[in-house]
């Protein structure tokens, strides 16, 4: 089995050393939410690209797990993102709400991993945040019948030109990950990385470490 990639360099060899500050669970805020708008914030202030990307991980009606980055746009009761309802995320959440998702800031040494439900958020959050993109941002989640087979770039292109931006269509909205578990990660030294787990237990949230 080889290890090398195309230009020859060594995957297995590649190697970074963590050496932020430490994590306690006893210095976390009791809500996760509190807790991640604290680090989301603090990356977002960071001068990193792009910070609010967020994996997102869906399994579809038969079965099939998949993955992908989506942009977390509020942080209000969980991560928001926004989607068409008909993509393949969307028919999979509709058919298992359950998902998961990661936020890495590589840079910062930090992760933070999601488990819970996707929740639509309501047509008024909908409707106040497309209201906010750019006109071809707009155009283009009224024409794109995202994750579906099309002929060509030109056929997709004609139905931008033609698509409305002035409303909301109704295939295009928001989802909020509610987490019924929160773990943060902080890079160490030696891999000794430390990992914090809030879990739901009824309405409170269980603080753990876990190990590295």
């Amino acid at each position: 089995m080889t290890t090398t990639g195309a230009g020859g360099r060594d995957p297995g060899a590649t190697r970074v050393e963590y050496h932020r500050g430490g994590l306690e669970p006893e210095d976390l805020p009791t809500d996760p939410l509190m807790a991640f708008a604290v680090w989301f914030d603090e990356a977002m202030g960071s001068g990193l690209a792009e910070p609010n990307v967020m994996h997102l991980a869906t399994v579809d009606p038969d079965g099939t797990p998949s993955v992908r980055a989506v942009l977390i746009k509020a942080v209000d009761g969980g991560p928001v993102f926004f989607t068409n309802h008909a993509s393949r995320k969307g028919l999979a959440i509709a058919a298992d709400p359950r998902v998961a998702g990661v936020v890495l800031w590589q840079p910062l040494h930090r992760q933070v991993r999601f488990e819970g439900q996707a929740v639509r958020v309501t047509d008024g959050e909908s409707d106040a945040y497309f209201a906010t993109r750019p006109e071809g941002a707009r155009r283009g989640a009224v024409a794109s019948p995202q994750s579906s087979v099309i002929p060509d770039r030109a056929w997709l292109e004609a139905r931008v030109a033609e698509a409305d931006p002035s409303t909301r269509p109704g295939h295009w909205g928001g989802y909020r990950l509610v987490p019924s578990v929160v773990e943060f990660w902080q890079g160490r030294v030696d891999r000794l990385h430390d990992r914090v787990r809030y879990r739901r237990d009824g309405a409170e949230w269980v603080r753990e470490r876990l190990a590295p």
